[in-house]
C-alpha cells in the first residue's frame, strides 16, 4: 500500500474507524475497530490506535473527531462556543510519543446550554460538499441534533434523546413484551402525526401500545413503528423553530435517515437526504487541509 499522507480518524463511543489518506483526498485504505471510547482506560488510547494504523506507516498527522476529546475520552478538549464555524477554535494534540493525533474541539451552547462532539464535523463535511447552503442539519442518532447554519457558520443548535429513549422504552420498559422485529409505515405515520397533533399525550400513548397488544393482539412490528412515530413526532413538536419554514438536510446512515425524512416530509418540510459517513469524511479532511494551509 502507498503510505498515506495523513489518516482521518472517527472515534466515537462504541466504534473507531480510520481511513488512510492522500493529501489530495484519496482514500487508500479503511479500518474498523469495536474499540470505542466507552471501552477504554486514558492510558488505552494510543496503543489501540497504534495497533490499528501503526502498519499503515503514515509519519504525518492523524486528525480525529467524536468522543475522543471527551472529558472520558484520551484528552478532553475545550468546547467551541455558537455562533461559530463548525471546526470551532481548530485542533488540540493528543498526548503521544508516537504518532501526531490531532483532535477537534466540539461545540457547546450557553443558553439553553447543549453540546455536540462529532456531529461539528459531520456539518463542516456536509458543507464543504455543498457550499454556501443555509437551513437547518438534522443528524438522527442516539441523540438526534438539530443545528441551525447562516453564513458557514451553526448559529444554534438543539439535542434531543429520541434514540436512546426508544432503545430504553424497547428493550427494558414493560413495552419489550409488546415490541417485536417488523415495521408499518401506516403505524409509524400515525404516531408522528398524533404526537405532533397532541405532544403532551405522549406518556398515555406510550402506554396504550402495551394495552392495544394484550386487548386487540396489536403486531409487535406495527407497534415498533409507532413507538417510533410517537417518539419522533414528539421530538419534531418540541423542534419545530427548527425545521417550520426551513430548508432541512438529513445527515446519517442507514434506516433514521429515511423515516426521519418521511416525518418531516409529511409535515410539508422540503428535504435533502445526505450520507453520514461522506459527511464525516469530508469534514475530516476540510480539518486537515485547513491545517495545512490549502484552500
Amino acid at each position: 500500500m502507498t503510505t498515506p499522507d495523513w489518516i482521518a480518524i472517527d472515534w466515537g463511543t462504541t466504534h473507531l474507524r480510520a481511513w488512510a489518506m492522500t493529501s489530495s483526498g484519496t482514500v487508500l485504505q479503511t479500518a474498523l475497530s469495536d474499540r470505542g471510547m466507552g471501552a477504554l482506560a486514558r492510558d488505552a488510547f494510543e496503543d489501540t490506535l497504534h495497533d490499528l494504523v501503526g502498519g499503515w506507516g503514515c509519519t504525518g498527522p492523524m486528525i480525529a473527531c467524536g468522543m475522543v476529546g471527551s472529558r472520558q475520552g484520551w484528552v478532553e478538549v475545550p468546547y467551541a462556543t455558537t455562533p461559530c464555524p463548525p471546526l470551532g477554535d481548530g485542533l488540540a494534540n493528543a498526548p503521544s510519543d508516537r504518532m501526531d493525533v490531532r483532535i477537534i474541539s466540539g461545540l457547546k451552547q450557553q443558553h439553553p446550554a447543549d453540546v455536540m462532539r462529532g456531529e461539528e464535523t459531520q456539518i463542516m463535511g456536509f458543507l464543504s460538499l455543498n457550499p454556501g447552503w443555509d437551513g437547518v442539519i438534522c443528524l438522527p442518532g442516539t441523540h438526534t441534533k438539530w443545528a441551525h447554519l447562516s453564513a458557514g457558520e451553526v448559529v444554534s443548535f438543539q439535542t434531543c434523546m429520541t434514540g436512546e429513549m426508544f432503545a430504553l422504552l424497547a428493550d427494558r420498559s414493560v413495552l419489550r413484551h409488546s415490541i417485536g422485529p417488523g415495521w408499518d409505515d401506516k403505524a409509524f405515520e400515525t404516531g408522528v402525526s398524533d404526537a405532533i397533533a397532541k405532544p403532551e399525550s405522549l406518556a398515555a400513548r406510550l402506554f396504550n401500545l402495551r394495552a392495544n397488544d394484550l386487548v386487540n393482539g396489536q403486531d409487535p412490528g406495527s407497534a415498533r413503528a409507532r413507538l417510533s412515530g410517537l417518539l419522533i413526532g414528539a421530538e419534531l413538536a418540541a423542534a419545530r423553530p427548527y425545521w417550520l419554514g426551513q430548508s432541512v438536510a438529513v445527515v446519517g446512515a442507514g434506516p433514521l435517515v429515511k423515516i426521519y425524512t418521511a416525518a418531516l416530509s409529511a409535515q410539508g418540510v422540503p428535504v435533502i437526504q445526505a450520507d453520514g459517513d461522506r459527511a464525516t469524511l469530508a469534514g475530516l479532511t476540510a480539518a486537515y487541509r485547513r491545517m495545512k494551509g490549502i484552500s
